[in-house]
């Protein structure tokens, strides 16, 4: 049993996290700049400013779209 730990989806792939992650600290740990990603989760659209206020539970389902500058 992992205390402190929960388990959710991001871009389809399982991944344990701490269970007092938002989706700030997620971007973070997953080394994304905020201003350049889109976040669903659970199939919404979450506005950046929420990011820091938006906690993550267990079976979460997180989609991450990064957007690349160029051509």
């Amino acid at each position: 049993m992992n205390l402190g730990k929960i388990r959710i989806i991001v871009n389809g792939e399982g991944r344990e996290i701490g269970d007092s992650t938002n989706v700030s600290n997620l971007l973070d740990d997953l080394g994304l700049n905020h201003e350049r990603v889109v976040v669903e989760l659970n199939e919404k659209i979450l506005a950046k400013e929420l990011f820091s206020a938006t906690s993550l539970t267990t079976g979460d389902s997180v989609e991450i779209i990064q957007f690349v500058p160029g051509g």
